[in-house]
């Protein structure tokens, strides 16, 4: 019987743990998320001015 209190005590912690793992996790991904649409919705307003710098294949830069 004591062995098996051990063991579910060791269980309980484990979930406990675990728990804590997720909910950080969580914290972490909204904040994610959110500066992923920040940095969408930034690309999306240059695009839309016109002053996006990237090159695409062969296409020169304005420079040459």
């Amino acid at each position: 019987m004591e062995k098996l209190e051990e063991q579910i005590a060791h269980l309980t912690k484990t979930v406990e743990e675990l728990s804590d793992v997720i909910a950080r996790q969580d914290t972490e991904l909204a904040l994610l998320k959110r500066r992923v649409q920040m940095l969408l919705e930034r690309e999306a307003d240059r695009e839309s001015a016109g002053t996006g710098g990237v090159v695409m294949g062969d296409e020169r830069p304005p420079h040459y």
